[in-house]
């Protein structure tokens, strides 16, 4: 994939509809196109530039700033592994190193399969439950190294069917109204935003 396909074009332009300014936007297409890919190409990046109104620099520069938009190709599943106090304390350094000889890669790298990248991470703001990693951004609280294998395991045979493929957020979307979008009445506008007297609301 490069560029949006068609489907999420028509899925773009409704997201952008959701906002005052198309910039607004900017973050959701980007999440959008990693979703797509599962990581963000130069040219889907450009082409949400194009689509907000901005240049192809900005939304590098907007995304380049959160750890969580990928630029370069990843595994199916991403795991990141806490090594910060709490979870070092409670092993998350043994962890890791169970999941590199588990995996056969080191922190940054990606299996042969393409299904497994392998990430040390700083908190994921589950002290409670350490040792703690996500996949896929998805917690999985107090692990050992067995059961760091089992999910292994499990994913590779495709039986975790709650851990979607990186770069969704979602499996639900949410589809909002055009009548009811942000993007229908301007900031600059005095008239009562449509959401608001669409519920008998624009006299109060």
């Amino acid at each position: 994939m490069a560029r949006l396909t068609n489907d999420n074009v028509e899925l773009a332009r409704e997201i952008i509809g959701r906002y005052p300014r198309p910039k607004s936007a900017l973050i959701p297409l980007l999440h959008l196109a990693q979703e797509q890919d599962g990581h963000l190409t130069d040219e889907a990046m450009a082409h949400i530039g194009e689509l907000v109104g901005v240049s192809s620099a900005e939304v590098l520069g907007t995304a380049s700033f959160y750890e969580m938009f990928k630029m370069e190709t990843v595994g199916r599943y991403m795991v990141n592994i806490c090594t910060n106090i709490s979870c070092q304390l409670r092993g998350g350094e043994e962890l890791l190193a169970h999941a590199e000889k588990t995996l056969g890669i080191r922190p940054g790298q990606t299996t042969s399969d393409g299904l497994f990248t392998l990430e040390d991470v700083e908190c994921i703001a589950a002290c409670t439950e350490a040792p703690c990693l996500q996949v896929n951004y998805r917690y999985e609280h107090r692990i050992s190294n067995e059961g760091f294998d089992q999910l292994v395991n499990d994913l590779r045979a495709g039986r975790r069917s709650d851990i979607p493929s990186h770069g969704v957020l979602a499996e639900v979307r949410q589809h909002i109204p055009e009548d009811r979008r942000a993007g229908v009445v301007t900031p600059e506008d005095k008239a009562v935003p449509v959401w608001i007297a669409a519920a008998g609301e624009g006299d109060k």
